[in-house]
């Protein structure tokens, strides 16, 4: 009988990551198939029978059972979902400031996301831009170095702002979510719901001409619409941000033009429309 090979480092990792494990959710590793993390409602032995105590020794309370789980330690901190909505929106509303809102969101710990995600993703670029991009969240790239836009589609998303005769310090990036679901999975509807008032905050503070969202999550999440990107990209759509319209433009995330290149002509189309809205003075 030939015996297995026995993986390497490399392939170890190798499979991990095609497997979706990217990033660690505890400082130590778990070994989950260790009769102490299988059996871990097992009672103490001194649950079972008393141990044997004299009067000098003093008595020892037994150590509270381990419990290991996917979820960070620190998830139940997190408030129901309609307490932190509301939370969210009264905390929101106190900003005065980007730095203000970035402290807050900071401290924000009604998003169970935070207690998963390595860094706060809050923003990147120039903060009176006359256009600001938003996309949907930060993936695996972005939660490591803290900006949004930093992996293969920022690159991308840089070529296409260039396109446009703009570079990326002269324009403003965030997302709707400003930190890393675990695996890069969608964010649920309630972890985006508990963000949206920050992202709503965070344009009436940049007040830009004009808001691109990428892709269909931001765009029907801003733009309150049911309709595919699409169907949507292309078009101007008015976002009210209470104070004053704000001309929003759809198009389609860098991160689907990767997987799809075909669809780069459209949004080319969509950037020379862009570039065209840009050419008129904000004061026209």
């Amino acid at each position: 009988m030939i015996p297995e090979h026995a993986p390497t480092v490399h392939e170890l990792l190798a499979f991990y990551l095609e497997a979706g494990v990217d990033c660690a959710l505890s400082d130590a590793p778990v070994d989950r198939l260790s009769e102490e993390a299988v059996v871990e409602e097992r009672p103490a032995a001194s649950a079972v029978r008393p141990a044997l105590r004299t009067s000098a020794t003093a008595a020892v309370p037994p150590a509270a059972p381990v419990r290991y789980t996917a979820a960070s330690p620190h998830a139940d901190a997190a408030p129901a979902p309609d307490v932190a909505i509301s939370s969210a929106r009264d905390a929101a509303r106190t900003a005065a400031t980007l730095e203000d809102l970035r402290a807050l969101l900071d401290a924000f710990d009604g998003c169970a996301l935070k207690f998963t995600a390595t860094k706060l993703v809050f923003a990147d670029g120039k903060p009176e831009a006359r256009i600001m991009f938003v996309g949907e969240a930060p993936g695996r790239d972005e939660d490591i170095e803290g900006l949004p836009f930093v992996g293969r589609s920022g690159k991308l998303l840089d070529l296409m702002i260039g396109a446009i005769g703009l570079k990326r310090s002269d324009v403003y990036i965030a997302n709707v979510i400003p930190w890393r679901p675990p695996g890069n999975r969608t964010p649920t509807p309630q972890e985006t719901q508990i963000c949206l008032p920050f992202i709503q905050r965070q344009i009436e503070l940049v007040d830009p001409d004009i808001l691109v969202t990428m892709g269909n999550p931001s765009t029907q999440t801003l733009l309150k619409t049911r309709e595919g990107i699409m169907r949507t990209r292309g078009k101007w759509i008015g976002y009210d941000t209470g104070r004053r319209q704000i001309r929003a433009m759809p198009t389609f995330h860098p991160a689907y033009l990767l997987r799809s290149p075909s669809y780069k002509r459209l949004a080319w189309q969509d950037f020379r429309a862009i570039r065209t809205a840009l050419a008129v003075p904000a004061s026209a």
